[in-house]
């Protein structure tokens, strides 16, 4: 399997000065099959006047990349250099590139990571983008400073619900559509697909839910109450911290299996590891934790996802501030004081 070329601060930043990002529209497809699913992405942008180079390139990592077009004019899918498909010569103005490709699933937490349960052979998929894995979704200019807007659209297996960044309608037949998402960076677009349990509630208006795989269903429901305590308990403080009022449509947090990290903070749908999910008696230490985690996740919603880092070098500011955050928000808003 080809590598990935690492994107450069340099490379990002002569990118950046050339391109204005304005919106992606991604379709994916997931029942392909167990290994790869379906990808195909429009994406708007704008080559600004004043540069004099004009090449650039988009990063996509497909199993198969099927058809790319510039403007209606197509490209060869075997120009594709690693991960790096080369865009040459482009005018300024404005610009449209379609990409339709084959993705792997990942058994590793990198990109698509696909489950099945062996309690109860249910299958389950969520995205893990950071921090150059979008490639392995779907095609985009993949750095932090060059946000956009984006429409997701999904077909997915009969009985599955499909969770995004916005809000998601099934639309019949499969299909959902979640609501478009403000202007975010590529690595927080989030999905997390499959027959999820999910308990649901409303605060401050908005559509609040925690999920987990159904085999975990009766332990989540125990725990359910504490989990939305803390959650409401963190979101009115930090609204009472932050002027800025929750920049989201809504707030999922998804328990999933086989996770590669602790949580990650998608906008709007947070994902955590499933271990979070007690299966058994613990400490009120370990309940304290998982609260913490809570409070750090959506300390990032304002710092780290509306007020993002230009670059990889400041992600050490991203995470000490939301972990700073977190314990304080814990202490001042739960039933966990001596954090």
């Amino acid at each position: 399997m080809a590598c990935m070329s690492v994107l450069t601060r340099d490379e990002a930043q002569t990118r950046a000065s050339l391109l204005d990002v304005h919106h992606y529209a991604i379709d994916l497809d997931l029942t392909r099959g167990d290994e790869t699913f379906d990808s195909r992405t429009v994406i708007r942008f704008t080559v600004r006047a004043e540069t004099a180079d004009t090449d650039t390139f988009v990063e996509v990592k497909p199993a198969e990349l099927r058809t790319v077009t510039l403007d209606g004019h197509p490209l060869d899918p075997a120009a594709l250099d690693e991960n790096r498909l080369a865009l040459k010569n482009l005018t300024p103005g404005e610009h449209e590139l379609r990409v339709d490709a084959a993705m792997r699933y990942s058994r590793t937490g990198e990109g698509m990571h696909r489950f099945t349960d062996p309690a109860d052979g249910e299958t389950y998929v969520y995205t893990q983008l950071f921090l150059d894995d979008v490639q392995r979704v779907f095609a985009a200019f993949d750095q932090p400073d060059l946000k956009a807007v984006f429409d997701l659209t999904v077909t997915a297996p009969e009985g599955w619900t499909v969770l995004a960044n916005g809000i998601t309608e099934h639309t019949g037949d499969g299909h959902w559509k979640a609501a478009t998402t403000p202007r975010i960076s590529t690595y927080l677009v989030a999905v997390a697909a499959g027959p999820w349990h999910s308990v649901r509630t409303e605060h401050r208006g908005l559509p609040f839910g925690i999920h987990c795989r159904r085999s975990l269903a009766p332990h989540l429901d125990a725990d359910a109450d504490e989990l939305l305590e803390v959650t409401r308990g963190c979101f009115d403080r930090y609204h009472e911290k932050f002027t800025e009022p929750y920049p989201f449509d809504s707030y999922d947090q998804a328990f999933v299996p086989e996770f590669n990290a602790g949580a990650m903070e998608n906008p709007g749908l947070v994902t955590f590891r499933d271990e979070f999910v007690f299966r058994s008696a613990v400490t009120d230490t370990q309940r304290q934790t998982r609260a913490m985690v809570i409070a750090h996740e959506m300390a990032h919603m304002w710092f780290g996802d509306l007020v993002t880092l230009k670059w990889w070098d400041d992600i050490w500011l991203n995470e000490s501030f939301a972990e700073y955050m977190g314990y304080q928000t814990t202490a001042e808003a739960t039933r966990f004081t001596d954090t």
